[in-house]
């Protein structure tokens, strides 16, 4: 299996994850908490940042281009919040604009966001084109 199709199919599978917690903690702070969409979409988006970024770091990716972990974070979160913008505008135009209900407009943005995090993640920090920081826990079976 080639790398970046191990890496994109695990990722999708942290993100599917992400989305999962994501998308029920939107709708509690919706339907039960009676939050605004967008500011339950935002809280809810953090919260899957969290989630896919652990399973980035932990399981997807081999290569760290950062070693501060800190650091790295913070970018992970710096592009995740580019994502935020994005997943706003759509769920906006999708909600307000073509009223869809907002859990359908979540579906839609949650695919357009998850490939432009993935790729803008890959691509700045969790590719080997400059200092390769290869994760010591890797096993040779993962390779």
């Amino acid at each position: 299996m080639s790398r970046l199709l191990r890496e994109s199919t695990i990722y999708a599978g942290g993100a599917a994850a992400a989305f999962a917690t994501d998308f029920g903690l939107l709708w509690a702070l919706v339907d039960k908490a009676g939050l605004h969409y967008l500011v339950a979409a935002t809280v809810s988006f953090l919260a899957g940042t969290v989630v896919v970024y652990w399973v980035s770091v932990r399981h997807a990716f081999r290569f760290r281009r950062i070693a501060d972990r800190r650091a790295e974070f913070g970018y992970f979160a710096t592009i995740g919040a580019l994502g935020i913008v994005l997943n706003l505008i759509i769920m906006f135009v999708l909600v307000d604009r073509l009223a869809l209900h907002y859990l359908a407009a979540k579906i839609c943005s949650a695919a357009i966001t998850f490939v432009t995090n993935f790729g803008m993640r890959r691509w700045l920090l969790f590719s080997e084109r400059a200092t390769k920081n290869p994760r010591p826990n890797i096993r040779p079976e993962q390779r």
